[in-house]
Order: structure tokens, then C-alpha cells, then sequence
């Protein structure tokens, strides 16, 4: 399944965050815990090449906690500072301010010897579609500043928030790349809700979900749907299963199958099949 997304506004954000990049010291970068490397944005690194970086592991209590704290091990490795963070339930957020004060001590320094003793330091915030961005500055901030909601481009334009006397933030609108080089990754932005579901084929990603979790994850689905799987089950044929078992029928009584697929989606966004990582490092 090839699946592209690169709306217009997409490109005018990615020209304001190029616009801007040179009023911060550092680019926070959003990724989804469960797809730490398909929801990395490849233009988010070139934008950033000068500046401090953070990488903030989102939405983390969805996701595999053995696989984060490989993923954790990982982006380390690679030189970046990383947090674990629930932004909805304030989970990892304590970690965002001592992070940002310990990248800048160098700079804070200087000024201090210069006698400027409250300079701002102020901090990009990036990442794909409806990762979390705007949840996490309101949790920062304390109340709601920025609009928030549970499908991609909420947010629209730029948005500087003042948190503390010493750190502002700039909210950006999320964005993906023009192109998906490797299509596992788009289907696994679609999966997690990072792309507008009018565009994408509801039942061809729960397929790919089923065949997932049935490699990696088994029990999940039986537990969660109260069915059983044979070891010679297609992905269609375990969709069926889940279809009978919920009494999802169109009127004339076939399989609703896309309201199964559906349901089988919201349920894997919102946790309910458990906690659950699409993806390892050394894949």
C-alpha cells in the first residue's frame, strides 16, 4: 500500500519554520514512541543542523516500554537528548525544563559573564501531525494556550508561548515530507492517526495492523476481541472474526467490515489492545 500526503500547508509551514529557525537555540522534535523512526521527520534535520537537539519519545504510555527504552539507548547513542513523555497525562514533562537549562549552560554563561543574567532561551517546537505538540506546550505552560485535538493539523500557524521568565517556546504546525521513500512508513504514520484517514483505505491498515500483531504481538487480539486465532488465519479471515464477534451487520446482514476496521484502529490509538511498538531499532 503506497500512501502519500503532503498537503499545501505543509509546504507554507515547512517555509515558516525555515523563516524562523534562526530566532531559537533549540529544536525539540516530537516523535510517536511507537514509531520512533517512521515519525521522524528527515527535513526536520536539515532544518536543525546548527542548533541543540531534543528528542521527546511522545505518547509513550502506548507504547512497548521494553522497545522505548531501546529506542531511548539509541537516539543517545546518536548524541541527542531524549525524554519519555506522556504530554496528555504529564508523564516525562518535569524532565523538559532542567533539559533545556543543562543544553543551554554553555550560553547562559557567557551571558552571565557579560552581565545579561535573564536572557530567554527560547525552543522549536517540531514534529509530525498530531503527535502531541500543542498538549505538550499546554502542559508546560499549565493551561490551555494552543488548540489541541486527536486528528492531524490542528495546529495551523506559529505560536510563541512564554512558559517561564527564561524559556519561550514556538508551537509549529506538523509536518511530513513530500515524499515516503520507504512505504512501511507510511502505512505506519496512517496506522497511528498521523495522516488524514479520508485519504487512506481503513480496511487495507487493519490488515496491515492484524499482520503485525499477530507476528509480534500474539494474544493481543484474542485477549481484546475475545476470538481465536489458527495458525493458517489470513489477516481477512481474523478481520471476519473480530466482525462477527462485535455484531457489526449492514442491514441487508453482510459483514460491516469497515466499521470493523475502524473500531480495530481507534482501539490501537487509543491503547486498548495494550502497549504496543511498530517498530525496533535494529530493524
Amino acid at each position: 500500500m503506497d500512501i502519500q500526503w503532503y498537503p499545501g500547508h505543509m509546504a507554507k509551514a515547512k517555509r515558516m519554520m525555515q523563516e524562523n529557525i534562526g530566532l531559537v537555540d533549540i529544536v525539540a522534535e516530537l516523535l510517536d514512541a511507537r514509531i520512533p523512526l517512521s515519525s521522524r521527520n528527515p527535513d526536520i534535520d536539515k532544518l536543525a543542523a546548527n542548533k541543540k537537539r531534543l528528542i521527546i519519545l511522545n505518547k509513550s504510555d502506548l507504547a512497548d516500554s521494553e522497545r522505548t527504552k531501546l529506542w531511548t539507548e539509541y537516539f543517545s547513542r546518536k548524541g541527542f537528548v531524549v525524554i519519555c513523555a506522556d504530554s496528555k497525562n504529564g508523564r516525562g514533562i518535569k524532565d523538559f525544563y532542567p533539559m533545556c537549562r543543562e543544553l543551554m549552560r554553555e550560553k547562559i554563561e557567557r551571558q552571565r559573564q557579560r552581565g545579561r543574567i535573564l536572557v530567554p532561551s527560547r525552543v522549536m517546537i517540531a514534529g509530525i501531525p498530531n503527535v502531541g505538540k500543542s498538549t505538550l506546550i499546554n502542559r508546560l505552560f499549565g493551561k490551555n494556550m494552543t488548540k489541541t485535538g486527536d486528528r492531524p493539523g490542528v495546529t495551523k500557524n506559529k505560536q510563541w508561548v512564554r512558559i517561564r521568565k527564561d524559556l519561550e517556546l514556538l508551537d509549529t504546525p506538523g509536518i511530513l515530507w513530500p515524499k515516503f521513500d520507504d512505504p512501511e512508513a507510511g502505512v505506519k504514520l496512517a496506522v497511528t492517526g498521523a495522516i488524514n484517514d479520508e485519504i487512506v483505505d481503513k480496511r487495507e491498515l487493519a490488515f496491515s495492523l492484524i499482520g503485525y500483531l499477530k507476528e509480534n504481538y500474539p494474544g493481543s487480539l484474542e485477549k481484546r476481541y475475545d476470538i481465536s486465532i489458527e495458525t493458517d488465519d489470513g489477516d481477512a479471515d481474523i478481520l471476519d472474526k473480530i466482525c462477527r464477534k462485535r455484531g457489526f451487520f449492514s442491514k441487508g446482514g453482510e459483514l460491516d467490515l469497515q466499521r470493523t476496521a475502524i473500531v480495530l484502529l481507534d482501539e490501537f490509538r487509543g491503547g486498548k489492545l495494550g502497549s504496543i511498538t511498530l517498530e525496533e531499532p535494529d530493524r
